[in-house]
Formats: C-alpha cells, structure tokens, sequence
C-alpha cells in the first residue's frame, strides 16, 4: 500500500495534484489487513469486520478500493447514493486500472426497476399500435434497444425522473414471470446476473444489497451471487436501510397497481365477458379498500396502529380486516381460472398470496418469536401505507450479515458520536472483535473556517419568537457573506417559513428545493456564485460543491428526530426497558451524524473557505451541547455577527 499511496507513490505519479495523506495510506493498509490472510471456505466463523471513520477530504474511496482489487477476493462494494456509485465505475476504477495497470472485472448491479423488461415493452408497443396513438417515447425507446447491451434507464438521459412509461416497461420483481417467460432469453437482468457471477467486483447500493439479505434470510432465493465480503461505503445509513427490508408493508398503491396490471393483462388475454366479470371483483375489492381506508383519520403523518385499533375498537378492526383479507381471496380464486389464458396469470397469485400475509401480519400481529416489531401507518397526501417495522436490527445483521460473510468493511465520515463508536456498535450489533479506526479530516478548519452560534439572548427552538428570529438571523448571515449559501432545515414547514420571509428582502438568488429538481438545483447554485439554496432532508449529504459557491453553510437547529414517530417511540421505550438511557443512548448520537453531514457540506477540498452557521444555543445552554461540539470539525467559535463580518471581509 505504501508503494501505492506515499508521497512519491504511483498514485502521486498518476495524478497531478495527488496529495499524499497519512490518514489514506493507513486505511488502505488496514482494509488491506483484513483480507489478506487465509482463503479457505470459513465455514460458520462470523466476520471480520472493520469500521472506519474516515472524515472529508481522507480519500476514503480509494483507500478501500486498491486493497479490495488487489486481495483477489470476490467483492460487493454497497453505497447508500447512485452518485456515489456512478463516481466509482467512472471515475475511480479507470484511475486504478492506469495505476495498477491491469483491467479490474467489475458490474454495477442496480436494483430491478432500472432495467427495462422485453416482455412488459412488447405488451406495451402492441397496445399502442392497437390504440393507434403515436408513442414519440416508446419510438426513442425502440431505436436505443437496438444498440444497447444493459437496458439500463440512466442511458436515457432524455427520459424524465418521474417519467409515467417507464413503470409500464421496467423489470420490477412484482410481475417478473421468471422461467416462464417467453424473452428469458433476451432479459437483461438475466444478462446481468451471467455477468455479476464472472466478476470479482460488484457495486450495488444498500437497497439492494439488503434486499438481497432478506430474500436469502426468506430462503426464497437471491439477487447477488455468492461474495467473499462487503465494504459498505455511507455506512451511516445501514440500520435505516437494512430495517426496511426485514420489516413489512402493505399499502394502497400496492393494489393500485395490481389493479392496473390485471385490467390491462385481461384485456390482452382474455374476451370481453370475462374482462367484465373480473372488473367487477377488482372493483368490488376496490371499495372494500376504500371502506378500509375510512378508518384511517385525515392528519398526515406517521402514527401508532395500536392507538387507532383502540379508538374504533378490536372488534370493527378485526372485523374490517377479515373482509378486506375475502376480498382478496375472491380475487385470487377467479385469477386461477385464467392460468391458462396466457403468461403472467399465476405471478399475480404470488401477489395476492404476499399482500394478504403482510396485512394480516401487520394488522393482526401474533408474535411469538424473539424479535419486535412497532406496527405503525402512514397517510401522505394520496396513500395510506401500513408497517411493521423491527425495533431493533442488531440481530438481524448478526445473523444474515455476519454470519454469512468472511469480511465486512464499514466505512462513512460520520459513523462516531463524541469521538465513540458506542453507537454505531450498539445499533449494529458489532462485538469487541470488530475493529474501530478513525481518521479526522486534512483540511485546515482552524485557519479556514469559522463556527457562528447565536449569543444567549437568542431564543431555544421552543421559544415563542424562534421562528422569527431565525428568519432575521438568516437574513443578517446571507447579507455579510453575500449569498454563496446552503441554509438547511429540519422541516419543510420552516424552510417555506424563511423562504417566504426572504422573498423581497434579498439581493441574491434564492433557489428553494421543490421548486426545481435536485440536480437543476444544485447545478444552479454551483454555477451561480452568489445564490442562496434553502433545503432540507437529502441534500444534508451528498451535496459537493466546492469553491466560492458555498461559502456559507446554515443551519436552523440542531436535528432531532420527531419524537412523535412510533418507531423511534418504540426504540425509545426499548433501551429504558433494558436500562438504559434513550435520550444519550439513541437520540443525541443519532441527531449528532445527523448535524456532522450537514455541517460536512462546507469543506469539499483544501482550497475552501467559510462559516458554519448552527442557529440553536443550546450547543452552549444543555449539558448535551457539549457532547455536540466535541463531534463537530475544530472552527474557532464565535458568537456575534460582527465577529462574523471580519471573517467575510475582502
């Protein structure tokens, strides 16, 4: 690694402005360690598992990308973004291969959704040509089928982000026909999954890898082929994502969507008295669902089931699911007449099989085994959906993660809260054998950064005038550091708040998320110097742009979760029940990695320069406020805005 990563190393032969990094070569070299050793089959041994903080500017991705190529050993490389995806295919592996000269045999495996499937495009190009409708999408989709070799939907740039075809033409697991279908030979995922078992390489992101871990868990196949070990790269992320997929859901769009799915695959097979007849029971189990989601109250939001099963009483719950569960059982009965009628008839049995054992496990739970679930719904604006969900993951992951391979790489920029890993060791349920390494940031805080946190006159987030006094602060802050501005919220209601407060009363751009796409947005404000991007959620991370551009990172409060959220009540309620203390134990850190990506958005490379601007001063009026500084980069703090004004000044 030392040949590879020093100062006068290949790398540095390689790269112009290659800056050798201490921090780099002592992760690679301990990514390195952790796969060489012995390749025999390691029977039931648990992991290896080696967790890495690895913070801005360290080179991380390298730094576990060389050794893995080099160990020889067959690899999954999971990340939590595309972009991140798309940077290693494109960027990194050329880079390796001119480094290492020699060709690295590596597949990016995305999820089923982005390829499209023959089968579903030629139903769909024969009911157009039937219609008599011109189809200038489909006709753009057909000439590129003629060159392309992945049926990947990313080479369709043109193609819009919410585009209506595309879920009409894509390979989703719900209608895959499998052996059955007359285009297996032609399927791109079949293709893919050819080519994913001869390479060593595979990079896929957290969805789909854990999507994979349960289908393995369920014992009804997999998605991946057989790998040696994973490196999770935004490893931040992995109890979210791996909870999703050991928990359940049933939703409204769910059956939405078989609805539309039999309509149109009867129409195609079937004559019209018995298209008639199965409209009527789709239609009948349709205002079933209505009926059903009339229990449901109007509030948007996510809430407990318990409490709403109590409201309207057991009895009526039970009794409304029952009859939801006939419907369903109707419906599943007269599609088994029609087996015969054509391809696809017997996939939509497995639907019905999977929608009725996730409601009746989620609406009438009967645990018995050793894992808990928080049973919780959500109403958003046009659906409602109904979850059960783990409370906790751990045993999860010992089980279907670590045990089932040799070695496991966890590496992020936030994976530590007040310089420990309890958290993260607790949450994913990791041992004293795993190996904890942490590697700050390179790049110059002290000298190049400033911290600013309202003096004590300024109100708590629970105070009466917050809200106001926010949205003057942001003024007075965009005003000194003239736009060049990424102002983060903790909610779309106080990011509109200051959005509307702004308008008219500031000289600069101001772009809001949701008023254009992410990437128009983004690409807007990298490009306009001194323009000012309001946001929330995604864009706490994942957000690059370096130079003049972000100048300025502000952020209304520190980022608690709603404490309302059964899941998070539901954790909350477990850690006391065992003792401990929910509070430091699960919603300090866990608001902590929260505000480290946020604050992270500042310092892309050694050239930068600004302020970090944290509008709650309860960093210095809790006791609390100190275990958040301590995880945040070494800004000198300041506390008043003529402090501030220096800092800006040509």
């Amino acid at each position: 690694m030392r040949e590879i990563f020093a100062k006068n190393g290949v790398l540095a032969s390689q790269l112009e402005y290659f800056e050798a990094r201490s921090g780099q070569l002592a992760m690679a070299e301990a990514v390195a360690d952790l796969l060489t050793g012995d390749k025999e089959e390691f029977a039931l041994q648990p992991a290896e598992v080696l967790v890495v903080e690895a913070e801005t500017g360290i080179g991380k991705t390298l730094a576990y990308l060389i050794p893995a190529i080099l160990s020889g050993r067959k690899m999954v490389i999971s990340t939590a973004t595309l972009n991140l995806q798309d940077q290693i295919l494109n960027k990194e592996i050329p880079l390796i291969e001119k480094v290492l000269k020699q060709q690295v045999p590596v597949l990016c495996v995305k999820g089923r959704q982005n390829y499209l499937c023959h089968y579903r495009w030629f139903q769909y190009r024969a009911s157009m040509r039937i219609s008599l409708l011109d189809d200038p999408e489909g006709d753009r989709i057909e000439k590129w089928l003629e060159d392309t070799t992945t049926g990947d939907r990313s080479e369709l740039a043109w193609l819009p982000d919410r585009s209506a075809l595309w879920p009409k033409i894509s390979a989703q697991s719900s209608q895959c026909l499998g052996g059955e279908c007359p285009e297996s030979s032609f399927c791109f995922i079949n293709q893919l999954r050819k080519k994913a078992g001869s390479v060593r390489l595979l990079i896929v992101n957290h969805h789909l890898f854990f999507s994979d871990l349960a289908l393995r868990s369920s014992g009804f196949g997999e998605v991946l082929p057989r790998y040696e070990g994973v490196i999770f790269d935004e490893a931040h992320h992995i109890e979210n994502v791996a909870t999703q997929f050991f928990g359940r859901t049933f939703s409204q769009y769910q059956l939405l969507d078989l609805f539309a799915d039999l309509e149109r695959q009867a129409e195609q097979d079937l004559d019209p008295a018995a298209v008639g007849a199965l409209r009527k029971t789709v239609q009948g189990l349709s205002q079933r669902l209505d009926h059903f989601l009339r229990l449901f109250p109007q509030e948007r939001g996510r809430y407990h089931l318990d409490a709403l099963v109590e409201r309207i009483s057991d009895a009526a719950w039970r009794s409304e699911i029952d009859l939801l569960l006939l419907a369903l059982k109707r419906l599943q009965a007269e599609i088994a007449g029609y087996d015969g009628h054509g391809d696809g008839w017997g996939n939509f049995d497995k639907r019905i099989v999977e929608l009725k054992e996730n409601l009746q496990h989620i609406a009438l739970p009967a645990e018995t085994g050793t894992v808990r679930y928080v049973h919780w719904y959500e109403r958003r604006e046009r659906a409602i959906t109904l979850s059960a969900t783990p409370v906790e993951i751990a045993s999860h992951l010992r089980e279907h993660l670590y045990g089932s391979v040799r070695f496991c790489v966890m590496t992020s920029a936030t994976l530590s809260s007040g310089g420990s890993f309890d958290y993260v060791k607790d949450r994913l349920g990791l041992d004293d054998q795993a190996e904890y390494v942490r590697f700050n940031s390179p790049f110059d805080y002290r000298t190049r950064t400033l911290m600013y946190i309202p003096d004590s006159s300024f109100p708590e987030p629970t105070g009466r005038d917050y809200q106001e006094r926010t949205g003057e602060r942001v003024l007075d802050i965009l005003r000194i550091s003239r736009g060049r501005a990424l102002v983060l919220f903790t909610s779309l209601k106080a990011m509109d708040w200051v959005a509307e407060f702004l308008d008219g009363r500031l000289s600069y751009p101001v772009l809001v998320q949701g008023r254009a796409s992410r990437h128009n947005l983004l690409d807007t404000f990298r490009h306009t110097t001194d323009s000012v991007l309001l946001a929330v959620a995604s864009f706490w991370e994942g957000v690059d742009v370096s130079g003049e551009s972000l100048s300025c990172v502000i952020i209304d409060k520190l980022p608690f979760e709603v404490p309302s959220d059964p899941v998070l009540q539901a954790r909350v309620r477990s850690i006391s029940d065992n003792g401990g203390n929910p509070f430091f134990d699960l919603q300090v850190p866990r608001a902590i990695l929260s505000l480290r990506q946020g604050v992270g958005r500042l310092m892309r490379s050694a050239t930068d320069r600004g302020v970090i601007a944290i509008l709650d001063v309860r960093l210095f009026s809790k006791g609390y406020g100190r275990i958040f500084i301590k995880s945040l980069p070494p800004s000198p703090v300041v506390r008043s805005l003529k402090e501030l004004s220096a800092f800006f000044r040509p």
